[in-house]
């Protein structure tokens, strides 16, 4: 059923999905005592090419849904995706982490400096991606790091 969700989300043009969910989640990061713990929402940034085709940024949706639940700020521009790179659907573990090693900028440190950010993506399968954006992050000071997402799909 997720799966399902996700590619609903991703390929067929329906952000609503990514908001819901969010706002499911977090409201159950709510009730479990986490509602006051997180400074800023940063979504997974997607590349200027991609949104234009997608029309939205998935990651960006479902961190809306989380931000209005636990009544948070997203920040969608502190974050910069400086590559556009290939899709990691059919890439091996490797070739996941080599497409997205050095393509994630912080266009704003003073936004992250001290705080705790909630790092948001879709899915999680081998960690790269969102290990890239939170390594540049950490980098620009922020502390702590947290990281959430609609699914995980280990390899």
């Amino acid at each position: 059923m997720v799966q399902e969700l996700l590619h609903e989300l991703k390929y067929n043009n329906r952000p609503e999905i990514g908001r819901m969910l969010g706002r499911v989640y977090g409201n159950e990061l709510a009730q479990a005592g986490y509602d006051r713990q997180f400074d800023v929402i940063i979504p997974i940034p997607l590349h200027e090419w991609k949104i234009k085709r997608r029309g939205y940024n998935q990651s960006e949706e479902f961190a809306i849904g989380l931000a209005a639940a636990l009544n948070v700020a997203v920040e969608t521009t502190v974050v910069k995706r400086a590559v556009n790179t290939e899709t990691q659907t059919r890439k091996s573990r490797l070739k996941r982490w080599e497409n997205v090693s050095d393509v994630f900028t912080v266009t704003n440190p003073l936004a992250v400096a001290g705080k705790h950010v909630l790092l948001v993506d879709d899915v999680i399968t081998t960690g790269a991606t969102i290990e890239a954006c939170g390594d540049v992050l950490l980098k620009a000071g922020c502390y702590p790091l947290s990281v959430v997402s609609i699914a995980y799909a280990g390899e």
